[in-house]
């Protein structure tokens, strides 16, 4: 079932804290984790939540359940708008404490994930990332495209009407990224309708995807959609989108906003359309934003981002331009 990827759990009340952590023990034990491993989360989450309370008014944790081919991870997002760490490396390091605690924090969170980062400004706030997997030793996937989505619903919803999917072959790669109409059930309904239609077209082309989709919804409520795909030989993406599904193309030295036809995918589409084709060599990155993600973004304003893991930067743009009225989607999609 497609839904939202990411879990949201305000983190400014320190008698909330067990009841984040036992849910996201609940959701770890239900994927199958480790128990070992599912420990270590727990440790994990009280330390996060922790330096929330410590460091920020308005701290947020992001939790994900991935299935990765039946060796799930989980993984965590620690957001806040706190004052900023001016050395992260220092910090990571045991001992060091700027509260008069025993500084393990850090440290310690660090040595139990798999995958651990934390990107910081002074005035804007901390992001820090953890996965951890059941089976350590599964965690390293060779892939020659690198997808990092950030689906979270709308607060006091309990599932999600935007939805991100991805087909590959070994001649490309194809990804979508949808917003049912409205919020809710019958918009979760929409975009999961939109991800099986998706996922037996045999064509690679965006625009006849579109095609497709578009005749095997109509009986809902209908959605927005971007396709982009990425073809292997060729080294081109393709891009076709109905609605407003905010596409970007870019690169070390460049970028381009995707333009999308107006239309709702199973109401109403244009009767011409055409893939538009972006060449890698000046765009290597991709990034799809849902209606609930402000479009007026300035990647300059992440310095040093392109050293981080992508759910950095997809959590940097969720923090700064989230709506909070709407189901909120970031995609990033790379390259290597």
């Amino acid at each position: 079932m497609v839904d939202a990827t990411h879990i949201s759990f305000i983190a400014d009340d320190r008698s909330y804290f067990s009841l984040i952590k036992k849910e996201i023990h609940r959701a770890a034990t239900e994927a199958g984790m480790n128990p070992v491993r599912i420990a270590e989360l727990d440790l994990i989450v009280a330390e996060m939540t922790s330096n929330l309370f410590k460091y920020s008014n308005d701290g947020e944790l992001l939790m994900g359940v991935f299935p990765n081919g039946g060796s799930p991870y989980i993984e965590l997002i620690s957001i806040d708008n706190g004052p900023g760490i001016v050395n992260p490396a220092r910090m990571m390091q045991d001992g060091i404490s700027t509260t008069n605690t025993l500084g393990h924090g850090l440290g310690s969170m660090k040595r139990l994930s798999d995958t651990f980062e934390l990107y910081s400004q002074i005035g804007w706030g901390t992001i820090v990332l953890s996965r951890v997997y059941s089976d350590p030793e599964k965690a390293k996937v060779k892939n020659n495209m690198i997808m990092r989505p950030i689906i979270v619903y709308k607060p006091g919803e309990k599932t999600s009407g935007d939805g991100f999917v991805y087909k590959k072959t070994d001649k490309y790669i194809k990804m979508m990224l949808a917003d049912g109409l409205g919020h809710g059930p019958e918009a979760n309904k929409a975009i999961n309708e939109a991800a099986a239609a998706f996922k037996v077209f045999p064509e690679y082309s965006p625009t006849e995807t579109l095609r497709f989709i578009h005749t095997a919804i109509k009986k809902t409520r209908g959605a927005v959609i971007n396709i982009l795909g990425y073809d292997f030989g060729r080294k081109m993406w393709t891009s076709a989108g109905i609605g407003n599904i905010a596409a970007r193309m870019f690169g070390p030295v460049s970028f381009k906003n995707h333009m999308s036809y107006n239309g709702i995918v199973g109401h109403n589409i244009p009767t011409t359309m055409s893939d538009q084709e972006y060449p890698v060599e000046e765009f290597n990155q991709a990034m799809l934003c849902s209606d609930g993600i402000k479009t007026r973004i300035d990647l300059a304003r992440y310095p040093m981002m392109h050293k981080y893991d992508l759910t950095i930067l997809a959590a940097a743009i969720y923090k700064d331009h989230a709506r909070r009225n709407d189901d909120m989607s970031v995609v990033i999609a790379k390259v290597k």
